[in-house]
């Protein structure tokens, strides 16, 4: 199945950057994974993350959840930062939670994720980094930025 078509806006990208209780699932026990990065620096521009491993149950000193359905009820936006065959799920768990704000992070795309997010009318983000776009900006997201910027692929 094709993805349905959608330009992703800046708008939209604010929406989402608004809310302050964020899951993230695709924390890691492995230091080096993109999913701890964006935990470290989401939580150092004063977001409230809620990190989701089904066998962690700390995080840099942060309770993991098991899963969606164990989130806390503030809880308004999910960061998928997961290998693709796990994605549609959690957007499913997601929208069955009322979870209405979903960034799927670079490599976590899985088309049947983002039509069904898409046929459930919810701001969904895909294809951008989240760290491009929380200010404020660190120097390689920044340079990711003007790059964007400059060759027109940056959201309007």
């Amino acid at each position: 199945m094709a993805t349905i078509e959608r330009k992703i806006s800046l708008d939209s990208i604010k929406l989402f950057l608004d809310q302050k209780d964020v899951a993230i699932a695709g924390i890691s026990r492995k230091k080096e994974k993109f999913g701890n990065a964006i935990f470290k620096e989401m939580t150092v521009k004063g977001f409230r993350l809620y990190p989701i491993h089904p066998e962690i149950t700390d995080h840099e000193g942060v309770k993991c959840f098991t899963s969606i359905e164990n989130l806390p009820s503030e809880v308004s936006a999910l960061i998928i930062c997961t290998k693709p065959d796990k994605t549609l799920q959690l957007v499913k768990d997601a929208v069955d939670r009322g979870i209405h704000h979903i960034w799927v992070q670079q490599g976590a795309k899985n088309e049947d994720a983002v039509n069904y997010a898409l046929n459930h009318n919810i701001n969904l983000i895909y294809g951008r980094c989240i760290l491009m776009f929380a200010d404020p900006v660190n120097s390689v997201h920044n340079f990711h930025r003007f790059i964007s910027k400059l060759f027109g692929a940056y959201p309007r």
